[in-house]
């Protein structure tokens, strides 16, 4: 039997009539996007026809997930929110904090080890406040909640920006800060601006090298990495229905690296499946039940110009493999174009590693085509030219594969397999020779590929493909072999041609598991205590942000002015300082480490205004602080794109960093920012980025008159006592005002128990 059924029951039950009544609302046939949207309002019966694009609005989502990197904020802002209890049914899954090195179970032990403070913490807070916690070594969040918790037509944030990765069931499911996660964790309503509407028509049928993979890689070749934003994609069309459903969770797991708010496919026979394979029989009945409201109206999918703002259409008979990268995965290559791409960008073309798994691609499907191709390797007498690496994305789908003999498969080819965790995808991969900075080229199935993520090291050039191009690469060792039509030499001398790859799209036998790593939570926890040491150095209970003083913000310095890309990993990276996420005042240390200052094209080092010396962002910034002297940051396009980790609005704030204004903003970081009592803003004239200085005292005017729609105004205090003056723009609505008066929005959370 399911999780939670009783909730996803009674969900159905109301979902006809709550779909008929936004059908008359809206006076026109509606999109499954809109049909999950508008039964999940807060105000329950819909009332009005949102504007796309504009109108603010509340839901009640179904579920809240948390990884256990960014649960740790989301929990200790939830222990200050004075609720016995968890309003909504929600889990924390410990996946991030696990280093790939030797292989899965000493890293495992390790990881053990040296986060049982952190573990315990997190397990303590779940038993007492009614959280399920899936315990080191379960799997990927978004893996399991795929397998255990996401279901046809509802609705659920998470902590982590691959949490899009439910679209796959025919959810929608968005990534969002801990503050957000708290709100609804709390009882409150999250707030979401409506989205527009991308519509993604599949036609044909994927075939031979071609994977599920591919697709997302060309639609993000085409969108690029911001052109998603604000929108949620809906996949549909015979070649939608032809996918598998864990195929369908990989495109909509990296609608995250377009920007997406998320992605969605209808129900169809593919997710009865995969609900019946993971003893989710129960809930493939009641899906079947109201099916027709699992979907959009056939008009839409008739005419789907008429009911999207942009229709793209891909035929998967004749895409081709891709590789997306190196260090944006927007950088789209057909593999038979791979040749002269890198030529002409003077990429590596020798694959040291190959990496296959992640959230994205670590499926039994995913691995039992991999499988195949390390199979034909082991037979034809082909030796892997680079490493390789599994990491399976939970324990149900790595006993499964032991069970069916893959591991052995693996092995016979010298492959590693690393724990059932994010690993090299989110940094934590103890790589021998990265601190070395050379360059190289690696090839994985994860999602992003940015500068220094997967080992540290920025001169790695990291391309993303499927598992089953990955691992041809791999045994190639050459970025730029075309699996479709080169040959490759054996240890015999012989040259032989790699057969196109096949797998299961589920497990003949079903899935097994001795252990899946879940803990419930106590019937009741009010004798549960947690406690915080006050002299740890991983976790730190949360003091109030200072609410706003009631006046313009005048004479702020500039910390620095970014140059270029600047995604949260830039502004709070990952890797080794997972470890601190929570403790706010250890991992402040890292704020922009990783972005370049515009003035001297140099990372991680800006000019002190106090003394004219040259530092590094978080020292300054902490001088600054200790000075009583507020601080602005200036950025560039998509600031704040990538993970969803709250930690880059939480560090500039505990910092004394008052507002981060930028050409344009990615919607969850511009979210935190807002949550934390920051001053998100926007240059109305882009070209106004040009006139501030390295050595500008900055006025931020209009706050006392702070309202919804009304721009504000910047002044520009030149060192030589000239100045500047523009309008710069916001998207703050009443609420969020409120939450920016308050000092953050939590502060309203507390001043309301």
């Amino acid at each position: 039997m399911a999780f939670d059924i009783d909730m996803i029951r009674a969900r159905y039950e109301k979902l006809g009539n709550l779909v008929k009544k936004a059908r008359e609302v809206v006076g026109r046939p509606l999109t499954l996007t809109e049909k999950i949207l508008y039964s999940h309002l807060w105000e329950g019966t819909p009332s009005s026809n949102f504007e796309r694009g504009k109108s603010y609005v509340d839901f009640a989502p179904d579920r809240v997930a948390m990884q256990d990197a960014t649960a740790q904020m989301a929990l200790l802002q939830f222990m200050s929110a004075g609720r016995s209890k968890v309003a909504v049914p929600s889990t924390v899954h410990c996946d991030h904090l696990i280093t790939a090195k030797t292989g899965s179970s000493t890293d495992l032990a390790t990881a053990s080890t040296e986060n049982k403070e952190v573990y315990d913490f997190l397990s303590s807070v779940s038993n007492k406040y009614g959280i399920g916690f899936w315990k080191p070594g379960a799997g990927i969040i978004h893996q399991v909640v795929l397998e255990n918790y996401a279901f046809p037509g509802g609705m659920m944030i998470g902590t982590d920006s691959h949490t899009v990765n439910a679209g796959g069931l025919g959810m929608v499911a968005i990534g969002v800060g801990g503050a957000d996660a708290c709100d609804v964790m709390a009882g409150l309503p999250w707030e979401l601006k409506w989205p527009k509407l991308i519509g993604v028509k599949l036609t044909g049928k994927l075939n031979g090298w071609t994977s599920a993979k591919d697709v997302i890689l060309k639609v993000a070749g085409i969108l690029t990495v911001k052109g998603g934003t604000g929108a949620i994609v809906e996949y549909f069309g015979e070649g939608s229905t032809s996918l598998s459903c864990t195929g369908k969770g990989t495109i909509a797991n990296m609608g995250a690296e377009i920007g997406a708010t998320t992605s969605t496919f209808s129900y169809d026979e593919s997710m009865e499946r995969y609900l019946r394979s993971t003893n989710r029989a129960d809930i493939a009945d009641l899906a079947n039940g109201v099916k027709e409201h699992l979907t959009a109206d056939p008009e839409v999918y008739a005419n789907p110009d008429k009911f999207f703002d942009q229709v793209i259409e891909i035929n998967l008979s004749e895409l081709e493999p891709h590789l997306n990268g190196p260090f944006t995965p927007d950088l789209a290559t057909p593999i038979s174009k791979m040749k002269e791409e890198a030529k002409k960008n003077g990429w590596p073309t020798k694959v040291e590693v190959g990496l296959i798994g992640s959230c994205t691609n670590s499926s039994y499907e995913d691995i039992a085509r991999a499988a195949s191709l390390a199979n034909q390797a082991a037979e034809k007498s082909l030796k892997p030219k680079a490493e390789f690496t599994i990491t399976p994305g939970s324990e149900l789908v790595r006993f499964t594969i032991e069970r069916d003999g893959f591991i052995k498969v693996f092995e016979k080819i010298g492959a590693k397999v690393f724990a059932n965790a994010c690993g090299p995808c989110i940094g934590m991969w103890s790589r021998v020779g990265a601190d070395k900075k050379e360059k190289n080229t690696i090839v994985h199935s994860f999602n992003r590929n940015f500068q220094s993520r997967n080992d540290g090291n920025p001169n790695t050039f990291a391309f993303v493909g499927s598992p089953e191009l990955v691992t041809a690469l791999a045994i190639a060792g050459d970025l730029t072999f075309d699996p479709n039509n080169d040959t490759l030499t054996n240890e015999k001398g012989e040259k032989v041609k790699l057969d196109p790859p096949n797998g299961d799209e589920l497990p003949k036998k079903g899935f097994d598991v001795e252990d899946a790593g879940y803990q419930a939570p106590a019937a009741d926890g009010s004798g549960v205590q947690v406690v915080v040491d006050p002299k740890s150095n991983r976790l730190q209970l949360l003091a109030p942000f200072i609410k706003w003083e009631g006046t313009d913000l005048k004479g702020l310095n500039l910390l620095i002015k970014v140059k270029g890309k600047c995604t949260t990993d830039h502004i709070s990276m990952a890797g080794p300082w997972l470890k601190f996420r929570g403790h706010l005042d250890n991992i402040s240390n890292n704020l922009l480490i990783g972005a370049t200052n515009i003035f001297n094209e140099k990372i991680n080092s800006v000019k002190n205004q106090l003394n004219g010396s040259y530092d590094e962002v978080p020292k300054v910034q902490r001088q600054y602080k200790a000075q009583g002297i507020g601080s602005i940051v200036i950025g560039d396009e998509n600031y704040g794109e990538g993970s969803s980790r709250e930690h880059a609005a939480m560090e500039p704030r505990f910092l004394g960093v008052r507002a981060v204004l930028v050409k344009s903003f990615a919607r969850i970081h511009e979210t935190n920012l807002k949550k934390q009592g920051m001053l998100a803003l926007t240059f109305a004239d882009k070209a106004d980025y040009d006139k501030i200085k390295e050595d500008d005292k900055i006025d931020i005017i209009g706050l006392t008159g702070f309202k919804e729609g009304t721009p504000l105004t910047l002044v520009l205090h030149h060192k030589d006592g000239s100045k500047d003056e523009f309008q710069v723009n916001h998207t703050y609505n009443a609420q969020q005002i409120e939450w920016f008066k308050a000092g953050s929005a939590l502060n309203l959370i507390g001043a309301k128990k």
